[in-house]
């Protein structure tokens, strides 16, 4: 727990909140150190098989950079703040991660703030939801990934629409163009996350995490038979060796749910 994020744990859920709504969730490098600290203790719990991302407040999931903290402090000492390495909320650098995070982005979702969002592996959006990445209008651009993130994830020239203007994006809309999983209504925002969370808890965490490596992993590899055969997926070969692949298929012939352990 950190005045800059909030934890909540609920069996193998661990609900992550940023917790800066007087600016917005903007973050500075002590509250993305504090939320970077939070996520590496989830992916070293095995006891911890999925999380959520969400910000404090009605209004705003996570603005990104505290601009007027950035400010101030290069004024001050000259030199730019230092995010940890890591990167916003310790997920947009975070490439090592095989368990699933859900961002449950529940207002303004801007620069830094959408990028977290695409850092994560579902998007559940409430229906005021606002996504932009606005920095070319400050004289910036975005660095924590989302020039990267979202031209893989929808159409080139809708990604360029967005990033060459700024421009904000209805939740809506943004379920139109494919980076949103599922819109709902505000008040329903959190409970629609953690039944998205709860499916996932029941699928097995192996088959879960052998399946989000593989997909991202894959993404960087061009041939198909390459990505298929010739790559090493150590989530893949865990699965394979865990207890739990005796268990799915056994539960299965008993008609009975199966009893998942994560090894």
């Amino acid at each position: 727990m950190s005045e800059y994020c909030k934890i909540e744990r609920d069996g193998h859920l661990l609900t992550v909140t940023i917790n800066r709504p007087e600016v917005y969730n903007a973050l500075h490098p002590m509250a993305n150190q504090a939320l970077s600290d939070a996520f590496d203790a989830f992916a070293a719990d095995p006891e911890l098989w999925v999380a959520i991302i969400t910000g404090a407040g009605d209004k705003a999931f996570c603005t990104g950079n505290d601009l007027k903290y950035h400010a101030e402090q290069r004024a001050k000492t000259g030199a730019r703040p230092q995010h940890p390495p890591k990167g916003f909320a310790g997920l947009t650098h975070r490439y090592d991660l095989a368990k699933p995070v859900i961002a449950a982005v529940n207002g303004f979702a801007m620069g830094g703030g959408f990028e977290i969002a695409l850092a994560c592996d579902l998007i559940i959006a409430s229906d005021k939801a606002l996504f932009a990445l606005p920095e070319p209008r400050v004289g910036l651009a975005a660095g924590a990934g989302g020039l990267q993130r979202l031209p893989r994830m929808i159409p080139l020239k809708q990604a360029m629409g967005m990033m060459l203007t700024g421009r904000r994006v209805s939740a809506e809309e943004g379920y139109r163009l494919g980076f949103v999983t599922a819109v709902v209504p505000h008040d329903e925002l959190m409970a629609e996350a953690r039944r998205w969370a709860g499916e996932i808890l029941e699928c097995s965490p192996m088959s879960i995490r052998a399946t989000k490596q593989v997909v991202m992993r894959s993404l960087d590899v061009p041939a198909l038979e390459m990505a298929t055969h010739n790559l090493d997926y150590p989530a893949y070969v865990d699965m394979t060796r865990s207890e739990d692949t005796v268990e799915g298929p056994l539960a299965f012939a008993e008609k009975r749910k199966p009893v998942w352990k994560g090894r």
